[in-house]
């Protein structure tokens, strides 16, 4: 099975990263979730339906949506929240990396565990700027609400095509392609991890900058 990778990168301050990628992770497992499965008997079910949630961020000018199962955000929040705080230690300026992969797990046979096979992984580059006073702070949070919108556009985009998902599963093996574990939404099985660089590449900050400057210039 070949997986498929997309890359997403954003340039935001430090108090922007947090809602960043949860407006983006959010986004994306709200097409990748689906309603609880209610099986009658073996091939026959009924889905369930999911819930959603408009979310206004407080330091970009961006509202989300995602799904309203709140086992979920508490899951994604943990994980953004330890992104977050990994970055914030690696200086004030910074560059990491944190990648939801979707994968489903194939048997094996004992004494082996079971082998986890990735089918989708989205990876969103974060760029760590600081800015020099409250009107810079402003426009940022306007211009990073843009950026926002069209990341969530290209997200949509790339989930409408007709690519490969998981074939629904039987009842027995529903567990091998989604998390079962949460009581009102059933996401395709993934993980997320993160990784951080220490040094934040000269060209992303100018860029920020000229963009911030330029918009004052107006």
């Amino acid at each position: 099975m070949n997986c498929r990778s997309e890359v997403l990168e954003v340039t935001v301050e430090a108090r922007q990263v947090e809602e960043a990628m949860l407006a983006l992770l959010h986004t994306i497992l709200l097409h990748r979730s689906t309603g609880k499965f209610h099986y009658k008997k073996e091939g026959t079910y009924s889905i369930g339906t999911v819930g959603t949630l408009d979310i206004d961020c407080d330091f970009i000018d961006f509202t989300f949506v995602r799904v309203s199962s709140e086992e979920l955000d508490r899951m994604i929040r943990k994980a953004v929240s330890e992104f977050k705080e990994a970055l914030s230690n690696s200086g004030s300026d910074g560059i990491g990396q944190i990648s939801l992969e979707f994968y489903q797990k194939k048997k094996s046979r004992w004494p082996f565990s079971d082998e986890c096979i990735p089918w989708e992984v989205w990876s969103i580059k974060v760029n760590v700027v600081n800015l020099a006073n409250e009107q810079e702070r402003q426009i940022c949070r306007e211009k990073v609400g843009e950026k926002l919108g069209e990341k969530v556009i290209n997200v949509v985009e790339v989930i409408n095509r007709h690519e490969y998902l998981p074939k629904m599963p039987t009842q027995s093996e529903v567990d091998n392609v989604f998390d079962t574990s949460l009581k009102d939404v059933q996401p395709y099985l993934y993980k997320i991890t993160y990784q951080i660089t220490d040094c934040l590449g000269t060209s992303v900050s100018t860029t920020m900058r000229r963009l911030i400057k330029d918009t004052l210039a107006l």
